[in-house]
């Protein structure tokens, strides 16, 4: 696909990557099989394919309007598309780029605005948000049903309490590797890191946080807020500075949806020279907990192990086309005694999509009803995920229980 952009836009980065990216795509449409949302609405434009045509336009100058804006934020940025692609687009950094211009031209409704900055300024402050999930949870009987089973807390004494180490306990084992708290996991579900740092423990790794590490910066990012999204990581590189330089062998994030913005800071901020190599340096050490635990199975099963119940396993967007990590966690999972059930069209998202479900609530139920109905033909005991926004947005929509998958081990 030929682009017309203007001499100063090419010379920047984003223009350079722009153009590259444009340059790949040979209109296919293979991407339109697997997006969710054209699957949902059949408009050409509610499509990957779609959205590169109205994002060119813009880049060239076509002023853009609410319909396109509108069109942009369909998309849930799950990637599926870039699996599909036989040209190997990457469609995410267009989109980023696109979106960036869009926003700049087209001023939101203040309704709109409002809502994503008050996201911006609570999910990401992880002491705020805890106070009012703590609160939500004192009223909840107040809320509807659907919010009450995202809040609801996981039963006293299902797993073992917390074993994480703070960093600046001053303990150096062989091996150490960081776990990011992340924002809005250490208050909704605090027990995956807990799981987390007893399986690492099992194979022979010290787990520790750095107290002052915040987000990640993939909230802000989906808002879409680039500048807040980079200010976050810029605070957390910071925070995690004194364990690197001491030699930490990796970082491990238990949300993939995390993972895969920590491993992408290397592009993100490969223009800020005071943060470059830094931020190469996170993106080489950061991994999914199931590419640290894979390859130790035979240090945690010994033996063939009791059968422990049906697994329902979501594979979240975030793992399978971002992290292009597939089989890993049902590896494991399977190692440990589970019977994993069939899923349908594994491949498509649930709708939670970092903060998709709020911005786009209709579209985002539609799709977890789908993955529901496609979880639960096997008659799973439980859903397992490798996602905190997954978790929480598939336990809104059913009874069943709604795990991370570290913790089933």
């Amino acid at each position: 696909m030929e682009a017309r952009f203007t001499p100063a836009f090419l010379r920047t980065t984003a223009g350079r990557e722009a153009e590259g990216v444009l340059r790949k795509c040979v209109h296919c449409g293979f991407c339109l099989a697997t997006c969710p949302t054209y699957q949902l609405l059949g408009d050409e434009l509610d499509s990957p394919r779609g959205r590169i045509y109205l994002i060119k336009q813009v880049l060239e100058g076509v002023a853009p309007t609410a319909k396109t804006q509108l069109h942009l934020d369909r998309c849930l940025t799950c990637r599926a598309c870039e699996t599909t692609c036989p040209s190997g687009v990457s469609y995410h950094k267009l989109l980023e780029t696109g979106r960036a211009e869009v926003d700049r031209q087209v001023p939101r409704p203040l309704r709109a605005r409002a809502l994503r900055w008050l996201m911006g300024a609570v999910f990401r402050r992880r002491r705020v948000f805890g106070v009012l999930v703590a609160l939500g949870r004192f009223v909840s009987f107040l809320l509807p049903a659907e919010l009450q089973r995202q809040l609801k807390a996981e039963p006293a004494g299902e797993w073992p309490a917390p074993t994480v180490i703070p960093a600046q306990a001053g303990i150096q084992p062989s091996r150490r590797m960081l776990l990011l708290q992340g924002c809005v996991q250490p208050a909704l579900r605090p027990n995956i890191n807990a799981a987390c740092a007893r399986v690492l423990d099992r194979i022979g790794i010290s787990a520790i946080e750095a107290p002052a590490a915040g987000c990640c910066g993939a909230l802000r990012a989906h808002l879409p807020d680039a500048a807040g999204g980079l200010a976050d990581a810029r605070a957390l590189i910071d925070a995690w500075g004194p364990q690197v330089e001491a030699g930490v062998e990796a970082i491990v994030v238990t949300a993939s949806g995390c993972g895969v913005q920590v491993k992408d800071y290397d592009r993100l901020l490969r223009d800020n020279p005071a943060y470059a190599a830094k931020a190469a340096r996170i993106a080489e050490l950061a991994r999914d907990p199931s590419e640290v635990i894979a390859p130790e199975i035979g240090k945690l099963f010994v033996g063939p192990q009791p059968t422990r119940g049906k697994v329902a396993f979501q594979s979240p967007c975030t793992l399978q086309h971002g992290q292009r990590i597939t089989g890993a966690v049902e590896k494991i999972l399977t190692a440990a005694g589970y019977e994993l059930t069939p899923v349908a069209d594994a491949h498509l998202c649930c709708g939670s999509a970092g903060t998709y479900s709020i911005t786009q609530p209709e579209l985002s139920r539609e799709l977890r009803r789908r993955k529901l109905e496609a979880l639960m033909v096997g008659e799973p005991q439980v859903i397992a995920t490798a996602n905190i926004g997954c978790q929480t947005h598939l336990a809104a929509g059913t009874e069943t229980p709604v795990r991370h998958w570290m913790q089933l081990v």
